[in-house]
């Protein structure tokens, strides 16, 4: 894997992935930034969200879930102290569909948590508390 970032000016970074996708990252304005993308950080965060929802969805859909629409929300918390790293993050999910069964649910995102999700697993090795919960949204 590989990627490419390319200074924009003052405190924008351009930063294309190995298979040629773009993002912008900013600072923020007391930073010599323009508040126009997201911060390296939050990248970081929205990264383990991606992984993370990405192995729920396909064990749902493996597992023959009838799994209609899936959502994490992430929380995470910083050291007040340089480094800034992040010391905890909770992700919640919510999941839609008709007739999903919990244990299919608590199973996926477990899986996820300890075995499937690399982003996780990796920040959770470097001392990230990291926690999961699910809620279940059956549809009408």
């Amino acid at each position: 894997m590989k990627a490419r970032i390319q200074w924009a000016g003052e405190a924008m970074f351009l930063g294309e992935s190995g298979s040629g996708h773009v993002v912008v990252m900013d600072g923020p304005p007391e930073s010599g930034g323009r508040n126009l993308g997201v911060r390296p950080m939050e990248m970081v965060l929205i990264g383990l969200g991606g992984c993370t929802n990405f192995d729920v969805v396909s064990i749902l859909k493996k597992s023959r879930q009838p799994v209609e629409s899936c959502e994490a929300f992430l929380e995470a918390e910083r050291a007040d102290e340089d480094p800034k790293v992040f010391t905890r993050i909770h992700v919640h999910f919510v999941v839609k569909g008709r007739g999903l069964k919990e244990a299919q649910v608590k199973r996926a995102v477990e899986l996820s948590a300890e075995k499937y999700c690399s982003a996780s697993i990796m920040l959770g090795r470097a001392g990230v508390e990291i926690t999961h919960d699910y809620e279940i949204v059956e549809l009408g």
